[in-house]
């Protein structure tokens, strides 16, 4: 299936390998072991993930055993009984549990079907099943995430609206070909899905051999029309999973699905997987420039001078704690302001709420209460912690924003002394900060906009807390003093939630800050530890008496020949990335060496999917 991706990110791992030798050759041991565990080890670890979401009796069971090629998962399983399936590749077949407290516990593969199916063991405890399963679509470092069918999606677990969904390369939302499009579905694209998830949705009608010729072109039809009110150029794929495993998969509509698929993942998810790595490379690159033109200066001094400048840096850098330190109190304080005022806001919503209660009741019927009021606390829960989620999310953006301004400030003034020290000239410098060390998680917030996903990582973790609790407000039976107990209950219960809640939004604020402050304690570090490394280096090399002067000089030269190549190599690549896929072949030949012997006429590119 993605071949040519993966072609593609093994040139990548290669080019940044190159990078890894260089840094090792100059000295800068940490850099390489970065370079290995943040860029190459963890392009092996990526993994393209597939989220299957559609209301109860879809098909859905079926559909993903026709993406396996055959029946792995149980067919028929209801909501209440069904967990989370994550699928990955294994060479047999294999289940474990994942429980919410992390714990995994291994299970015979015939029992996770019947562990889906109302097993001894209660879904509520558990976070998700892991399936490994030795199917093809799997082994191409795909996770197929199978999530349980509902028969409203808005009632779903929120972790799949607000952490799974988000964070999918592609969402396969599957429709019904007898009931294309319900009310439900609709409303559930609209206020959910397509806030943060319009370009990656792929639709797919199921059960399509129910219908004659004439009715699937009406079908059809009228599902794009539909759709196209809600999404641009809707992607609609109508399958029959049955037919698919009948072993007529050429009639089944899931070739030219699973070709899409293809295409998507690899020349638009896996180009920006791609990308990002090379961007870390090049400013890999930046940073051993610097080191090797500090191990070219280090090389004309005499040892004592060597001594001296490396203890001058040594000193420099215990005097940048007081600076850093600085920064990190400025946003301990912000961070904890606005933790209060998130604590504020929350009271205020609760009394809110349990002002409104009484209208809210006395405005139901007695008999409709029972499953109403449950779902008008937890809407209105929603609709605060969606809102208050934006807010805190755009405070702490503000904040990372301003400190990364300080910190180049600040790495800027540590640059040019740490070049005085060396003797250096300080206006041929290009000082930039080490973005290579910004954390992770933090990168991937800015990626997609800090106020969007912190709203799906805060609104998910919030109800998934305050839900179960919003759910128990009345579930005696109904007589005429019912109306009487739900007032009275309910502001306990809202109260409950929001006690439940409270802690939950120190914890996610507390986590984007705590990413913040060690990033800023790298950051400050960064430029000195390169260049003390490489230093200590140099200075270890001249005690044994390895080299003199003029071969560390040619060694250098040789260094920073090879730095160049691979620097030039990693933005080759990258610039290939986003080239149509015929000129990048012409790129990509251009920059191979000539080869020897009869030379044989390439083979035409193949022709676009």
């Amino acid at each position: 299936m993605l071949e040519a991706f993966f072609e593609r990110k093994g040139e990548v791992k290669k080019a940044l390998s190159a990078l890894s030798d260089v840094a090792e050759k100059v000295g800068a041991k940490s850099l390489r072991e970065r370079v290995e565990r943040d860029l190459v080890k963890k392009l092996d670890e990526d993994r393209f993930h597939l989220v299957v979401v559609g209301e109860f009796n879809h098909g859905k069971s079926s559909f993903v055993n026709a993406l396996l090629g055959e029946g792995a998962l149980a067919v028929g399983v209801t909501p209440t009984t069904a967990a989370i399936h994550h699928l990955k590749y294994a060479e047999a077949p294999e289940a474990q549990v994942v429980y919410a407290s992390g714990r995994r516990e291994t299970i015979p593969f015939a029992d996770a079907k019947k562990f889906a199916v109302g097993g001894p063991e209660s879904p509520e405890k558990v976070d998700f099943l892991e399936i490994g399963y030795p199917a093809p679509i799997l082994k191409e470092r795909i996770l197929l995430v199978d999530t349980p069918g509902v028969n409203d999606l808005s009632l779903q677990r929120s972790d799949i609206t607000y952490s799974y969904i988000p964070r999918a390369d592609a969402v396969l939302f599957l429709l019904d070909a007898g009931q294309i499009l319900k009310e439900s579905e609709r409303i559930f694209l609209q206020d959910k899905l397509l806030k943060a998830s319009r370009d990656k949705i792929v639709f797919v009608i199921t059960k399509w051999d129910i219908l004659s010729a004439e009715e699937q072109t009406e079908a059809l039809h009228y599902a794009k029309t539909q759709l196209a009110n809600l999404v641009k150029d809707p992607l609609v794929f109508p399958i029959s999973a049955e037919t698919a495993l009948a072993g007529k998969a050429g009639e089944s509509g899931m070739p030219e699905l699973l070709a899409h698929l293809t295409t998507f993942l690899a020349e638009e998810r896996g180009r920006i997987l791609l990308d990002n790595a090379l961007g870390e490379g090049v400013n890999v690159g930046a940073l051993l420039a610097k080191g090797v033109d500090a191990k070219r200066r280090a090389a004309s001094m005499k040892t004592e001078e060597l001594l001296r400048r490396i203890s001058m840096l040594e000193q420099d850098l215990a005097g940048q704690a007081g600076n850093i330190e600085q920064r990190r109190i400025k946003i301990r304080e912000e961070v904890a302001g606005i933790k209060v005022g998130a604590r504020k806001d929350l009271d205020r919503f609760v009394e809110d709420t349990i002002r409104q209660l009484p209208n809210v009741i006395d405005g139901a019927k007695q008999e409709d209460l029972k499953q109403y009021l449950p779902a008008f606390l937890e809407d209105t829960f929603k609709k605060w912690a969606e809102a208050e989620a934006k807010e805190i999310g755009a405070k702490l953006e503000d904040l990372a924003e301003r400190t990364i301004a300080l910190v180049r400030e600040d790495a800027n003034e540590t640059t040019k002394r740490v070049i005085e020290t060396l003797g250096g000239d300080v206006k041929r410098l290009d000082v930039q900060v080490d973005t290579f060390r910004y954390d992770a998680g933090i990168a991937a917030l800015f990626a997609v906009g800090l106020g969007v996903m912190f709203v799906n990582v805060l609104v998910g973790g919030l109800l998934t807390l305050a839900a179960p609790v919003l759910a128990l407000v009345l579930r005696d039976r109904i007589d005429a003093e019912y109306k009487k107990r739900a007032k009275e209950l309910a502001p306990d219960v809202v109260r409950q939630a929001a006690e439940k809640a409270a802690p939950k939004l120190d914890e996610m604020i507390d986590d984007f800050a705590g990413r913040l402050d060690a990033w800023v304690v790298t950051a400050g570090e960064e430029l000195h530890r390169e260049v003390l490394e490489v230093l200590s280096a140099a200075k270890v090399q001249r005690e044994t008496g390895e080299k003199d002067v003029a071969q560390v000089l040619t060694e250098v030269e040789t260094q920073q020949a090879l730095l160049d190549e691979a620097v030039s190599n990693v933005e080759r690549i990258r610039a290939s990335l986003w080239q149509p896929d015929r000129v990048r072949i012409a790129t990509t030949a251009a920059a191979l060496p000539p080869q020897e012997g009869p030379q044989v006429a390439p083979a035409p590119p193949a022709p676009p999917v």
